[in-house]
């Protein structure tokens, strides 16, 4: 891929001569969606830049009393419902949420938590509706599915960025009163690759017709209403796709099955047929031709909701797995002070501890600013969240045995305490996947790392521009990186931003500062060596990827961590734990951030990319 030289904030131009038609329309479609207004403005940019700005890190963004004490009410009632009316196993084995825990739900006003208050909803902010995917997380996969699904990628979350105040008048009281909506994208042949998609509307009067098939829509076969996705090609515009309103009561829309899952038995999820299904020009969401557009702005904010229930699931595993290693007793002791137990534990302590740190701060800079760009910040938490979970979800496997291996219902039976290990180990492993995989997620994100460089001296490799431009595009990029380059090699002191830090805390700072710069220089050096090949190195960009998470994530960490110490009711006790779970998580990013950098140099790429090749088309056997 290569890109002409564009000012800050305006699009990337791609030079797509030498890319096969379905390339090209892709990355056309995808570079069109992009925002117009300048990215990457917080903290993470100016990490990957080497250059990390702490005063948009520190003080770590913390709730009002008010907003804390509305979203403290709010999850006690929810809390009470759940326990008192909703048995989770019972949800798992017959595949059905009960009408009375989906009623229960509306009541509490669970279906409109961010919808505003006018609209019929709760108006709570994006912190506390984390906090509730939290609780939800490590109660129960079905109900956090569904609540998530209707909310966070459903008709409410593209309604409230992009609906009009008619739309919204019309739409967002029925989302906030129950009605349940779903988001329709995926084809069978499609993916991530919206340049397939074959969904299509066509223009008649005030009128579109719409036609198609989509594939996996959770929520679907109970939903009233759904975004859908669907192509409105124009002679100007023939990769155009626009988001719809679609009503399921409408004639031709056709539920036409339900898809059955490992995990989420109870998800309701499902294909859903469109055969010349009339919608009216009203109810297309951001404009004609938009509909990337709202779909992966809609995603960028819906992800931080992953990592949400990411968290509260690692919580509950991390209860569990505390209880049972402290009870469970091998070879005269505890098994949790056997040192390959032990380890484990403190992983995951530290794990969850920074898991809950990143997704509350980026959670806080939605309700700091709604027009925020937290695409590279969300991105790294879901990345970050969603592998760690599993992670932590396949050692509580591990530790628990056997007893993790069999059913809740199966322990009961035994008269034994019921863990259900076993059906949190089936609903987590969408997790990864979900809104975005993990592989998709480092592109993603490398895309974004890329982008400032990109935007300053790609076009000195453009071929298609004259050989003028092409020196001047150079000239330019030099001046900058010979200052630029320099810098990234100096010991350069953080600033005031840290000064009031415990100097523990000073003292990761510091390192994460070292980090950056080391960061930003594999970065550059990285576009030396492979020049306008690197976009397509994804072995060297999801290692850059991993490091500048792991940065990310140990820099959240350490800031929520200096805001709990300052808090006047945390006792001596408290403050040494909070410090030595940084300490902790330090230590693991560390193993990960070096490693990473090694294999930037010291790597088996080559084999591997010589095995693919080589062995596509044969099977090797014993």
């Amino acid at each position: 891929m290569k890109i002409t030289e564009t000012p800050p904030g305006a699009k990337v131009v791609l030079d797509t001569s030498r890319m096969s038609a379905g390339q090209r329309a892709a990355l056309e479609m995808t570079e069109a969606a992009r925002e117009d207004r300048p990215r990457n403005t917080g903290f993470a940019a100016t990490m990957l830049d080497g250059a990390p700005d702490f005063s948009r890190l520190l003080p770590f963004p913390a709730q009002s009393i008010e907003d804390r004490d509305q979203g403290d009410a709010f999850i006690v009632r929810v809390k009470k419902f759940l326990d008192d009316q909703a048995d989770p196993d019972a949800i798992d084995r017959d595949g059905e949420i009960p009408d009375a825990v989906l009623d229960g739900l509306r009541k509490l006003g669970a279906f409109g938590i961010k919808i505003p208050v006018k609209h019929g909803g709760l108006g709570l902010s994006q912190t506390n509706y984390s906090r509730t995917a939290m609780l939800l997380g490590g109660f129960c996969g079905n109900i956090t599915a569904l609540l998530s699904a209707h909310q966070s990628i459903g008709l409410p979350q593209p309604l409230m960025l992009f609906g009009t105040e008619e739309q919204k008048a019309r739409f967002l009281p029925r989302c906030a009163a129950g009605e349940i909506s779903a988001f329709a994208l995926t084809e069978p042949d499609v993916g991530s690759d919206p340049a397939r998609m074959k969904t299509s509307a066509i223009a008649d009067g005030d009128d579109f017709i719409i036609n198609g098939e989509k594939l996996w829509c959770t929520n679907g076969t109970r939903a009233g209403v759904i975004v859908v996705m669907a192509r409105t090609a124009t002679v100007k515009n023939p990769h155009a796709t626009s988001a719809f309103i679609v009503e399921t009561s409408m004639p031709g829309v056709e539920i036409v099955r339900r898809c059955h899952f490992m995990g989420l038995r109870a998800l309701y999820n499902g294909v859903i047929r469109f055969r010349d299904v009339r919608v009216p020009k009203t109810n297309i969401i951001g404009g004609e031709g938009r509909g990337l557009k709202v779909a992966l702005a809609t995603l960028n904010t819906g992800r931080i909701t992953l990592p949400a229930a990411c968290t509260g699931l690692a919580k509950r595993c991390l209860d569990i797995c505390m209880q049972w290693t402290s009870s469970r007793v091998q070879w005269g002791q505890p098994i949790g002070r056997h040192g390959a137990i032990a380890e484990k534990l403190a992983r995951m302590s530290a794990n969850t501890f920074a898991m809950e740190a990143v997704t509350l701060y980026v959670s806080a800079l939605v309700d700091r600013d709604k027009n925020a760009d937290v695409r590279l910040e969300a991105a790294m938490a879901k990345l970050w969240g969603t592998e760690r979970s599993w992670e932590i979800m396949d050692n509580t496997m591990q530790i628990r045995g056997g007893r993790g291996y069999e059913t809740a219902q199966s322990q009961a039976d035994r008269e034994e305490k019921p863990e259900p290990v076993e059906r949190f180990f089936r609903d987590a492993r969408i997790n990864t996947i979900f809104e975005g995989s993990s592989e998709i997620m480092r592109l993603f994100i490398a895309r974004e790392i890329l982008d400032p460089h990109l935007k300053l001296g790609a076009a000195m490799f453009n071929s298609r521009l004259p050989l003028r431009e092409r020196v001047s595009a150079a000239l330019k990029a030099v001046r900058h990186y010979v200052l630029w380059y320099p810098r990234k090699w100096l010991p350069v002191i953080p600033g005031h931003a840290i000064a009031n830090l415990h100097p523990a805390l000073t003292h990761e700072m510091r390192r994460v500062a070292r980090q950056s710069r080391r960061l930003a220089r594999a970065i550059f050096h990285a576009m030396t060596w492979f020049g306008p090949k690197l976009e397509r190195e994804q072995l060297v960009l999801g290692r850059l990827v991993d490091i500048a998470t792991e940065i990310f994530v140990l820099s959240a960490t350490v800031s929520r961590a200096q805001t709990m110490i300052e808090d006047s009711s945390l006792g001596a006790r408290e403050v040494e734990r909070v410090l030595n779970l940084v300490k902790l998580q330090s230590q693991f990013s560390r193993e990960i951030i070096d490693g990473k950098f090694r294999a930037l140099i010291w790597n088996s790429d080559r084999s591997i990319c010589a095995f693919t090749d080589s062995g596509r088309n044969s099977t090797v056997t014993a």
